[in-house]
């Protein structure tokens, strides 16, 4: 039986990459979509060795993209998390990294036209109602990729791409902070490890996280991705941490959701604002997450959070926030209400994206024949 073949761009968005289709050339059922994407991806399998997949969760992500009949939208953009060794498509939680090929895909494939010199799309995000105004270079009608933009985990530079996020508290939680409070204080009791109580914040600025001091779990915040990934131990207890907090958070069960996201604050050491060591939610990362960097430095200017007396926060009501991590530091801007600081009223970021293939893919009939069958 012939296979079926769906056209797709393979494309770095920020530190993340994969295929982007457009939603009308994907199966309009979900459970037959999912399908079409395990079978793109290679998943589940660890290596992928049969798909499109990187082997790794960065790189195990899909963007599908549409244009939008709504008011003041552009774009509209479904981002799926799968992973490398499960059969799970996850469309539940944001990717500010893959929303940074949004636009550059849009206008590759004729979706929208440049605007002049640099063009600026409004982006509604569908996994979790999410708006941002993206703005991208385009001299002569065409997406620039080649640039003096550098953002780490990335190499090299690339032409920029502004994310400026015009709505992102309580994205997938209920709010800003879920469980009403800056800080809450848990008990956590499991199999492996003895009881222990720690501070953290919950909070979901773009990406539900619940942050912590690495020294209340026996760390420095300073190990290697590697250390991290090979401790056990600790990964047992920050399992068991996040299945207790999800319920206080009003998130129910979320053993086979990819959020919350669990970060370890230590203070800075690099000149920036504060250090991080992000799982997401059982591998810890190379970098961080884009929503998770602004959500970390959300929390950085609430008073009374876990990140206060660790943070190196600026004064003003626009602050630049710099977030360490593992292979360098991820830049946030960020506005607060002067009358109310506890209101942030703005965040934006820089990211880079690169176009890397253009095609098909290629996925077995006997999952789908396709749309014109």
């Amino acid at each position: 039986m012939p296979q079926t073949a769906i056209p797709c761009l393979l494309m770095r968005g920020g530190t993340s990459k994969g295929p982007f289709f457009r939603a009308s050339d994907l199966p309009a059922d979900t459970a037959t979509r999912d399908k079409v994407l395990l079978a793109a991806m290679g998943s589940p399998d660890k290596r992928q060795i049969d798909g499109l997949g990187g082997a790794h969760p960065l790189t195990s992500k899909v963007g599908i993209v549409s244009p939008s009949a709504r008011p003041g939208v552009d774009l509209e953009f479904l981002f799926a998390q799968l992973q490398p060794d499960k059969d799970t498509v996850d469309t539940t939680p944001n990717c500010g990294n893959m929303l940074a090929a949004v636009v550059p895909f849009a206008l590759e494939t004729g979706m929208v036209k440049a605007r002049g010199p640099t063009s600026t799309f409004r982006v509604l995000t569908l996994n979790t109602d999410m708006a941002c105004d993206i703005t991208v270079q385009t001299p002569g009608g065409v997406v620039e990729y080649e640039g003096d933009a550098r953002i780490d985990g990335a190499p090299g530079s690339s032409a920029p791409i502004t994310i400026n996020f015009l709505d992102t508290a309580g994205s997938v939680c209920s709010g800003l902070l879920p469980t009403g409070r800056v800080r809450d204080t848990i008990t956590v009791e499991g199999v492996g490890f003895e009881p222990f109580t720690l501070d953290v914040t919950c909070i979901d600025n773009g990406m539900p996280l619940v942050i912590f001091k690495a020294e209340d779990v026996g760390r420095t915040g300073y190990e290697s991705v590697a250390e991290l990934n090979a401790d056990t131990e600790l990964k047992t207890r920050i399992e068991a941490l996040r299945l207790a907090i999800s319920l206080k958070m009003g998130l129910g069960d979320v053993s086979a959701k990819n959020y919350p996201k669990m970060t370890l604050i230590a203070p800075p050491r690099a000149g920036g604002s504060i250090s991080t060591r992000s799982f997401i939610p059982h591998v810890c990362h190379d970098a961080i997450g884009v929503l998770a960097a602004v959500t970390v430095g959300t929390a950085c200017v609430l008073e009374g959070s876990v990140c206060e007396g660790i943070a190196v926060m600026p004064e003003g009501a626009h602050k630049k926030v710099s977030v360490e991590h593992p292979t360098g530091e991820f830049s946030v801007s960020l506005a607060t209400d002067p009358n109310n600081p506890q209101n942030v009223t703005e965040a934006a970021l820089l990211r880079t994206a690169r176009l890397l293939m253009r095609g098909e893919v290629m996925v077995p009939a006997s999952i789908w024949k396709g749309n014109k069958a």
